[in-house]
């Protein structure tokens, strides 16, 4: 089973390889399955679209979608589905890529709703941001680890001090 750390720094090696413009070892261009990578980027107007990962807590992972819109495709009745269908896409490309990296599935389970946040930019264009939070199986919950208090810290370190004096000191 792996730990809290090797699964963020497996995590963390597909993050650095998910940019606009890579490729992977055989010189194809990186998939996601992003709007931005249809059509030609010469030729066609450029759609800006990306995602980014944290992690919250100790087991959950947050995906978060970020996609540049026309006001009108925001009114579209499938704009909640083509939300959902851009995170799904990008789950299963951090879990194939995760997979290539550390020989190791990621395993995520759904943890609530996607939220999602349309803002205004022009009378034209608006900007949507949306979440989805994942459990992260196989890493303990927060709930489980022993809590740490500032207090008991302060108190653990003044009890290191001592009387001694070094036997290179002559004041």
């Amino acid at each position: 089973m792996a730990t809290t750390i090797e699964i963020m720094k497996g995590i963390s090696q597909v993050m650095s390889m998910s940019h606009d413009g890579a490729t992977d070892l055989d010189g194809n261009p990186v998939t996601a399955g992003l709007k931005r990578e249809e059509g030609n980027p010469i030729l066609d107007s450029r759609v800006i679209d990306g995602f980014s990962v944290r992690m919250v807590g100790s087991n959950k992972l947050c995906l978060t979608y970020n996609v540049e819109m026309k006001i009108k495709d925001v009114h579209k009745s499938t704009f909640e589905s083509d939300i959902e269908s851009a995170i799904a896409s990008v789950k299963s490309f951090v879990q194939k890529e995760y997979k290539k990296v550390t020989k190791n599935s990621l395993s995520l389970k759904e943890d609530g709703e996607i939220q999602v946040d349309v803002q205004y930019i022009s009378k034209i264009r608006t900007t949507v941001k949306a979440c989805q939070v994942y459990t992260v199986s196989g890493l303990p919950d927060s709930g489980t680890q022993k809590e740490y208090s500032l207090d008991d810290s302060i108190k653990n370190w003044l009890n290191l001090s001592s009387n001694k004096r070094p036997q290179n000191d002559k004041r």
